[in-house]
């Protein structure tokens, strides 16, 4: 604070009072020199202390994707995808046309089922025992050929499969899911490639071990565009399908999803009335909704063991040349 301009106001107010008394002059005033200045203080305000943070509420979890699952040791992966189902250029009518279909990934069995597999689920008294009169009927050979624990099953019903998978909690492929193994996305002709079958390294077919079935994963150059084995040849192969004879001509084809029972019923009474016998193959139009058999068997001519081909037969038979392999949803 500046203090001189009050002593400058004191002088004044001095002499001002002094002439109103009369006084004689008085000898000459030395001037007042102004009080000495005071040091200011200046008051640096001290920066208040920052408060500590205050503790936020942690972050959410956040959720780590799991690793998919390793697929079951007898089981190998087939990715999602679209591929070339069905054929126009070769086989049987109910092969066409050619129509792209796509599918969610999936797993399929390595091999066909065994009879040491299937024997498994016999003694734990949830499927029913291999058909012992199946070889006579057939008239394939004695009943010890197809024997060994390491033998597709055979003489097992559709819903004889469809147990087996089911108890392994695995389900029967759908037709759609068997050829997308079975061609890859390149279309090929047969699981190994477009070669015609060659008896010593493509599987067993029409005379292998003298009219019987081979151990499974014999032939190591058979393998599919996925590594399953057997593919073609040693058994036929149930299918979950229903066998539609026109199912690649329904708007559900894309999906691979064939028609209902009634749907399928009303097209074979078609085909009946057309007289178109030869459409389904060399079986007969059937009367029931049947069941589809894929891959060809150790009876069959080299032709017939193309990836597109459809036999059918009903779900109850019982048949030496049929078997099946087992499907399970990708997790």
């Amino acid at each position: 604070m500046r203090l001189w301009p009050l002593g400058l106001a004191l002088f004044a107010f001095a002499a001002c009072n002094g002439a109103s008394q009369a006084h004689p002059p008085a000898a000459k005033a030395e001037r007042a020199e102004p009080a000495a200045k005071r040091p200011v203080q200046v008051k640096v305000a001290k920066p208040k202390a920052k408060p500590a943070p205050s503790a936020s509420a942690p972050p959410p979890p956040v959720e780590v994707a799991k690793p998919a699952e390793p697929p079951p040791p007898d089981m190998l992966p087939v990715p999602a995808g679209t591929f070339s189902m069905g054929s126009d250029d070769q086989g049987e009518q109910d092969e066409r046309p050619a129509h792209q279909v796509t599918l969610k990934a999936f797993l399929l069995d390595k091999y066909e089922v065994t009879n040491g597999q299937y024997l498994e689920c016999v003694s734990a008294k949830i499927c029913k025992p291999w058909k012992a009169d199946a070889a006579k009927a057939m008239k394939y050979g004695s009943e010890k050929e197809f024997r060994g624990a390491k033998k597709p099953v055979v003489g097992v019903s559709w819903e004889d499969a469809k147990t087996y998978c089911e108890w392994r909690g695995k389900r029967l492929p759908t037709e759609a899911e068997w050829e997308r193994a079975a061609r890859g996305d390149d279309g090929r002709t047969y699981p190994w490639g477009n070669a015609f079958p060659d008896p010593k390294k493509h599987g067993c077919f029409q005379g292998c071990q003298g009219g019987a079935t081979a151990e499974v994963g014999s032939y190591p150059d058979d393998a599919g565009p996925y590594g399953h084995h057997d593919l073609a040849g040693n058994v036929w192969e149930w299918i979950a399908d229903s066998y539609d004879p026109y199912a690649y001509k329904r708007p559900t084809a894309d999906r691979g999803v064939p028609g209902t029972c009634e749907q399928i019923l009303e097209a074979q009474d078609e085909l009946r009335k057309k007289k178109l016998e030869g459409y389904t193959g060399t079986n007969p139009i059937p009367t029931e909704c049947e069941r589809v058999l894929r891959g060809g068997a150790f009876n069959y001519h080299a032709k017939g063991l193309r990836s597109s081909n459809r036999v059918h037969h009903p779900g109850s038979w019982r048949l030496l040349v049929a078997g099946f392999r087992c499907a399970k949803d990708a997790s």
